[in-house]
């Protein structure tokens, strides 16, 4: 593409424009960084689901969820699994596509805003809507893949 920088384009060469280094340093960059971000809230939480089994197992009998033991293996592997997929960039798309899926019914249920009043119902809200936000950056590493700085694109 006419005047679009390459990789074999030196950086601030004659006749490109900041806006087109800026852009080029940001392709490049800015999606391992959003991966690491996205990332980091799942590999700790499957962390700390390992960690406080016990206490984890509590929140969601009081959720009334079947199967607790079943479920807290599944969401562990899934937030483990797909975390470090993120963050690795490997088979990211497909990583990003678990989460996106994860996070639908654990939204639904651990962050029921509507069943709440008061401050208990705008911190559900709250957290319902960063499950929203985390959602649309899962779904742009499905859509976009995970960027020249991952092991997927290393492999190629």
């Amino acid at each position: 593409m006419a005047g679009y920088p390459t990789q074999t384009t030196p950086r601030f060469r004659a006749g490109l424009s900041l806006e087109s280094s800026l852009s080029e340093i940001a392709q490049r960059y800015m999606p391992v960084l959003a991966r690491v971000l996205l990332s980091q809230i799942f590999i700790f939480s499957g962390v700390t689901k390992i960690l406080g089994w016990s206490e984890t197992a509590g929140q969601m009998a009081d959720k009334g969820m079947p199967a607790v033991p079943v479920f807290l293996v599944g969401a562990i592997l899934c937030e483990i699994g797909g975390g470090l997929s993120l963050l690795l960039g490997c088979k990211a798309r497909l990583g990003a596509l678990l989460l996106f899926l994860f996070l639908i019914p654990t939204t639904l249920v651990f962050h029921n805003f509507w069943d709440y009043q008061g401050a208990e119902q705008k911190m559900q809200m709250i957290n319902f809507m960063k499950n929203l936000a985390i959602m649309g950056g899962l779904a742009l590493v499905v859509g976009f893949g995970p960027g020249p700085i991952s092991v997927d694109r290393g492999m190629k």
